[in-house]
């Protein structure tokens, strides 16, 4: 008997040690996995580097990315001269890139209409984060009526569903979901200003989560530092 034919999903990957549990969480899923990076004219390049590496290592069918210049319109410490503070202070951070996940879901929601893909998958969390406003269920919720009521797959197809399955986790759960998957952290950058070489920091706010995440879990952090 032959065997069913694995559904199509389209997974956000960053680089980051979140995209990559996510991929691995879409895998064991039984989904086949079409990773989607997005170079939007970050600083830190080399996690497109770490997408790359994330996506060729753990089994996506095919790995893309997609150059859209957020850099043109600024706003963030991750796309203009903005220095990328040590900590995170009150409100939402100068990390913050303006319409970054709305822009990276919407150019995925196309994708997966292409590919024939009903699912997408991101990273996306509301527990350890900065504080920003595209990682909270609301926005996830809503970018999911978006896509149900903005394209074909939603209107005449079986619809269109938006995974977030690290939402409610902490950098510790993810830490340790990673393990249990066996995901190779090693190979994954996080850090706000990392260099060429994909090496850490070790002081900005993305850096204090990841290591404090690893700490927690009672895991080795893998991390490399500049």
């Amino acid at each position: 008997m032959s065997q069913p034919t694995p559904r199509k999903a389209v997974v956000l990957v960053s680089g980051g040690m979140d995209s990559a549990v996510t991929l691995a969480i879409a895998r064991e899923q039984g989904f086949a996995v079409h990773a989607l990076s997005v170079a939007y004219g970050q600083r830190h390049g080399s996690e497109l580097e770490a997408a790359e590496r994330v996506a060729r290592t753990m089994g996506a069918l095919a790995h893309k990315t997609v150059q859209v210049d957020l850099r043109s319109i600024g706003g963030s410490a991750l796309t203009a001269d903005i220095d990328v503070p040590e900590q995170g202070g009150e409100g939402i951070p100068v990390t913050y890139v303006p319409a970054r996940n709305t822009i990276m879901l919407s150019i995925a929601l196309g994708w997966a209409e292409v590919l024939g893909a009903n699912d997408i998958f991101c990273g996306v969390n509301a527990v350890d984060y900065s504080g920003y406003p595209d990682c909270r269920p609301a926005f996830i919720d809503a970018f999911e009526q978006l896509a149900n009521v903005a394209t074909k797959a939603g209107v005449e197809g079986a619809g269109l569903r938006i995974h977030a399955p690290l939402m409610r986790m902490s950098k510790a759960d993810i830490a340790r979901e990673g393990a249990r998957l066996d995901v190779d952290f090693a190979q994954t950058v996080s850090c706000y200003q990392a260099d060429a070489q994909g090496r850490a920091c070790g002081h900005c706010d993305a850096c204090h989560l990841r290591a404090e995440g690893f700490r927690a879990a009672g895991l080795a952090d893998p991390t490399r530092y500049a």
